[in-house]
């Protein structure tokens, strides 16, 4: 009967339908005259519209409606896009399952409708509904699935919508979605190599278009070699017109290639090629990979060298290719008469050897260098200088002797140098021997004052140093002593060497106007004895004239002499017990040409002139006097004597044996018991004013010991080590 009078009454009138427009991101929305009860026959829909990346959120917070069959009576109908979403009606309370409930409804897009209908009666006043409806914001990075839609690499979802990137060394398309990759400039310039798809075996890159150019040098043909896992997006009809490879070789072309079959190997004969890889804005195809190589034309097989060899060895070379000759041990490679450890040739591109292949030869280490005052011997026949032969360097015995004392046997290495176990590539050298004459001097020795001559050879390392100043008138002459140290140094007494000027100044006298003899015995001789002029006088800085106190001087020749048996130098002090200085009553020699008459003082001879040098070196034997002892002698003279530590004192007590004028800056030598040689400890410097010789009266001699590191300094040698004295 009901469904008659909704039909009668739905045709004698028409509902009135209303329309509500709702763009707000949340609101509510109730049925008419709520919360009284709604009107009969009426129709409201609302239409909720939210920005695009947001979906719509409905939820009920009171229902009462009618309930009838499939809500044919009174309903409320929810939907979007044409799709219905829920259909509504009933009451709460007992038609649970007509009504919303707890449910929430969610619109696929950001558009929803609600319609709210009833019929013509509404006798038991339903009251109708209460919803609210929020805009939800739409995840579109985990919710996309329309592949249009997607990114192909990184989705990043923001409230209202979302945005694509690419990985690192990709570049995000127009389209704002797709990754391509900047793949136009790849150059391969190397003689082989591997070229594969962007991320190979990986899918390829949308819309990308990727060149990669092989350049070599001409003379080079290129074979490329792809791989069988070759998977390119193709068309069943048409050939390639998605995504393709294309091979541009010279004039050739290769391609377009695609699908899943390899196009294998390819020989372009070219030293250019181009490849060229396109892809359009779709698919997920695994990619391509390929391998070049470069060959040029072959160059005839080479043949090492007798006693030689090449490398690499090879069945084949071509152009390009690289040999290495080189020789078996001792021999050395030869070209156009150059000598060297390897040559090294190439095949050219019109197939031949840049170079002929050398020959071999065995290391030839030349004529040893010489050996100042040494002398080499073979100890090969034929005196070989080749591979192996050996050499001995000696020094001119017994003048001479090897620095660093070593056994100076060399042997012709495989490189064609002379080596040495001991040292290398360097060679020794011969030094003078030092303190050790070839004539041995006799133990009892009487004083030189009344003392007896010196045999030629006992004191090879004596100088007599004159001084003669031609430009004075009447001339400035005198002459003292001296101790050879080196071939270009001779030891002596600072005041032997200074300028007599009425000043007191201490400056040395010109050099211009000093002689040095050595190997003198006889002055009378002095044609046989070896004369130098001089290049540098050093006088010790701090040399006192008024106490003698540093009475030392040095004095450089300017041409160096060779040694022999009656030139010879004086060791210096080295060992530790020698650098403490003399000890007292320790014996000592010293030898000179002065005077040799006990009854002539030195004040007759600056007034007369008289000619008072001993003509034969004389020489005597004097004992370290105790220094206390020494001092304490001369302090009970009148006058201003003083000894100081730089000094010591020689001589007897009694007196009768001493050193006098003339012998000035002569070596006071003693001799090493351990090694045998003969040490200058002492420079004859100074006397009292009484007749040399006289009764308690000593010598006193500069003390060398304390003066090791200024000679050291000033020569350059180093005294304390004797394989390293020169």
């Amino acid at each position: 009967m009901r469904s008659f009078l909704i039909w009668s009454l739905s045709v004698l009138h028409l509902i009135k339908a209303e329309a509500i427009e709702l763009t707000d991101m949340f609101g509510e929305i109730q049925s008419p005259s709520f919360p009284d009860s709604y009107p009969s026959d009426s129709e409201v829909t609302w239409n909720i519209s939210v920005p695009d990346g947001f979906r719509i959120k409905l939820y009920f917070m009171h229902f009462d409606l009618e309930s009838s069959y499939l809500c044919e009576y009174d309903y409320v109908k929810i939907e979007s896009e044409d799709q219905v979403l829920a259909t509504f009606c009933g009451r709460e309370a007992t038609d649970t399952e007509q009504t919303p409930g707890q449910q929430a409804i969610t619109s696929p897009s950001s558009y929803m409708s609600l319609t709210f209908r009833s019929d013509f009666s509404n006798e038991e006043r339903f009251t109708g509904f209460d919803a609210h409806y929020t805009a939800v914001d739409i995840d579109e990075c985990l919710e996309k699935s329309d592949e249009e839609l997607s990114c192909d690499h990184h989705c990043h979802n923001y409230i209202g919508g979302y945005y694509c990137s690419c990985r690192f060394g990709y570049l995000l398309h127009s389209d704002n979605r797709t990754c391509k990759v900047e793949c136009s400039d790849n150059l391969f310039t190397q003689r082989n190599g591997v070229i594969h798809s962007p991320d190979f075996p990986n899918p390829y890159p949308k819309s990308s278009d990727c060149l990669y150019r092989i350049e070599l040098e001409e003379g080079f043909f290129i074979t490329l070699q792809f791989e069988d896992n070759f998977d390119i997006e193709d068309h069943p009809e048409v050939s390639c017109p998605y995504d393709y490879i294309k091979i541009k070789a010279g004039l050739k072309e290769f391609g377009p290639f695609c699908g899943e079959k390899s196009p294998g190997r390819i020989e372009t004969k070219s030293n250019s090629v181009q490849i060229l890889f396109h892809s359009d804005n779709s698919g997920e195809n695994g990619g391509w990979k390929l391998s070049y190589t470069a060959i040029g034309d072959p160059c005839p097989l080479v043949e090492p060298p007798l006693n030689g060899k090449i490398e690499p060895s090879q069945a084949t070379y071509t152009f390009k290719d690289q040999v290495v000759i080189s020789c078996n041990t001792g021999y050395n490679v030869f070209k156009d008469d150059v000598e060297s450890e390897t040559f090294q040739i190439e095949c050219m591109k019109d197939g031949i050897w840049s170079n002929k292949v050398p020959v071999c030869k065995m290391a030839d280490c030349k004529s040893p260098p010489e050996l100042d005052h040494g002398f080499v011997t073979f100890s090969t026949p034929h005196n070989l200088t080749t591979y192996q032969s050996g050499i001995q360097y000696s020094c001119q015995h017994p003048f001479y002797q090897m620095v660093p004392n070593v056994t100076g046997i060399f042997t012709c290495d495989a490189k064609g140098v002379w080596m040495s176990e001991e040292l290398g590539t360097h060679l020794p050298s011969c030094q003078p021997v030092c303190g050790q004459p070839t004539r041995p001097l006799p133990t009892h020795v009487k004083r030189i004052i009344g003392g007896r001559n010196a045999e030629p050879g006992f004191f090879p390392w004596q100088a007599l140093i004159v001084v003669e100043d031609t430009s004075r008138v009447p001339n400035d002459r005198w002459f003292g002593s001296g101790a050879l140290l080196s071939e270009s140094w001779v030891l002596t007494a600072a005041h032997v060497l200074r300028s007599q000027r009425r000043d007191n100044t201490i400056i040395p006298v010109s050099k211009e106007h000093v002689t040095v003899y050595l190997g003198l015995h006889d002055v009378r001789n002095k044609m046989d004895a070896v004369n130098r002029t001089v290049e540098k006088i050093i006088l010790h800085d701090a040399f006192d004239i008024q106490n003698y106190n540093h009475d030392i001087a040095l004095v450089k020749l300017k041409e160096k002499v060779a040694m022999g048996p009656y030139v010879m130098p004086v060791c210096m002090p080295q060992f530790e017990h020698e650098l403490e200085g003399p000890h007292p009553n320790t014996l000592g020699l010293v030898a000179g040409w002065g005077i040799s008459n006990p009854n002539i003082t030195v004040d007759d001879v600056m007034s007369s002139g008289m000619r008072t040098l001993s003509d034969i070196l004389q020489y005597v034997k004097l004992p370290v006097v105790l220094h206390a002892e020494c001092k304490t002698s001369y302090e009970s003279r009148s006058g201003n004597y003083s000894v100081t530590e730089n000094m010591f004192c020689a001589g007897y007590y009694e007196g009768g044996k001493d050193t006098c004028l003339g012998d000035s800056g002569g070596a006071f030598i003693i001799q090493d018991l351990d090694s045998q040689r003969w040490v200058a400890q002492g420079l004859v410097s100074w006397g009292g004013p009484e007749e040399c010789g006289s009764k308690q009266v000593y010598g006193v001699y500069t003390k060398v010991s304390n003066y090791v590191g200024w000679l050291q300094e000033q020569t350059g040698w180093t005294f304390t080590n004797p394989d390293l004295r020169r």
